[in-house]
């Protein structure tokens, strides 16, 4: 599901090339957002007496830092090489990995860390301090999004979890750069953002939650290193964009990585929450499966 989960990242970033183009970065991240949030309102259809209170501050609070590593990776892009603030990203879910793993899921992370290293390319073109501060704020996003969607799944049943967090991520998002962009959509861009935001974020928040409830979270985080991997193969297959030596040599450390935090980093299934919706949550079933 993780895998799956970044592959869905990928296409979903090179399908958004040309809203980009039109709306920009940050503005096309938010289109994204604010259509998540009404395509799982509508499906979920949540109710606030089906979650405790301690779940609708993790809800919240998941969809503050959704919003927060969405919108400072898109701005800190824009200052800084796609390697470079990559790179910086990824110390979020190496800092999890690192935290969360012990013996050999530790030498899983690092072998990730130097995976990641070889794809970037971090050392090439100028430093940005701006740049590497909102690098260094989505890498902390990431982190927190990574512990706290591990949270939501475990006390909330199927992805009524992410009912609450991503309206919040749209809100916070609408604050920040909505406004900006509102006077240049069209009908067709807002056709093409339903469509993106199905493919990123809604079915990967939905795969990642539910990898978070069978995996720990250090693996989870070593996992999260096949995304450049992800994106490497892609532009290859897609773009005829050959990777160098020092690339091939990252995929086989990454994926290496990812195979042994997926073997080693299992978790004992956790039931359903103790704190439920008196009515069946209408995806739940299909979600699980």
């Amino acid at each position: 599901m993780a895998t799956v989960s970044m592959l869905c990242v990928q296409l979903g970033l090179a399908v958004s090339v040309g809203l980009v183009d039109q709306v920009g970065a940050t503005g096309a991240a938010w289109l994204r957002l604010f259509w998540a949030a009404v395509i799982l309102l509508v499906i979920v259809r949540p109710h606030p007496s089906q979650f405790s209170r301690p779940a609708l501050h993790a809800g919240i609070a998941l969809g503050v830092v959704t919003a927060g590593v969405t919108l400072l990776f898109m701005a800190a892009v824009a200052r800084l090489p796609l390697g470079t603030a990559s790179a910086i990203e990824f110390l979020g879910p190496l800092g999890v990995a690192l935290a969360r793993s012990r013996g050999v899921g530790r030498l899983w992370a690092l072998a990730a860390a130097g995976g990641v290293v070889c794809l970037t390319h971090p050392w090439t073109g100028t430093v940005d301090v701006v740049g590497v501060a909102l690098a260094l704020g989505a890498a902390g996003c990431w982190a927190t999004y990574i512990l706290l969607t591990q949270r939501i799944g475990d006390v909330v049943t199927g992805i009524a979890g992410l009912a609450i967090s991503m309206p919040v991520a749209a809100l916070v998002a609408s604050a920040a750069v909505g406004w900006q962009v509102v006077g240049r959509l069209t009908p067709e861009l807002l056709l093409i953002g339903v469509g993106l935001a199905i493919l990123l974020p809604v079915v990967p928040f939905i795969l990642e939650l539910l990898a978070l409830r069978r995996l720990e979270a250090g693996a989870f985080g070593t996992l999260m290193a096949l995304e450049p991997a992800f994106a490497l193969t892609i532009g290859f297959v897609a773009l005829h964009q050959v990777p160098n030596t020092i690339a091939v040599v990252g995929i086989a450390f990454v994926v290496a990585a990812g195979v042994g935090a997926e073997r080693t980093g299992g978790r004992t299934p956790v039931t359903d929450a103790p704190a439920r919706t008196t009515q069946p949550d209408p995806v739940a079933s299909g979600a699980a499966r």
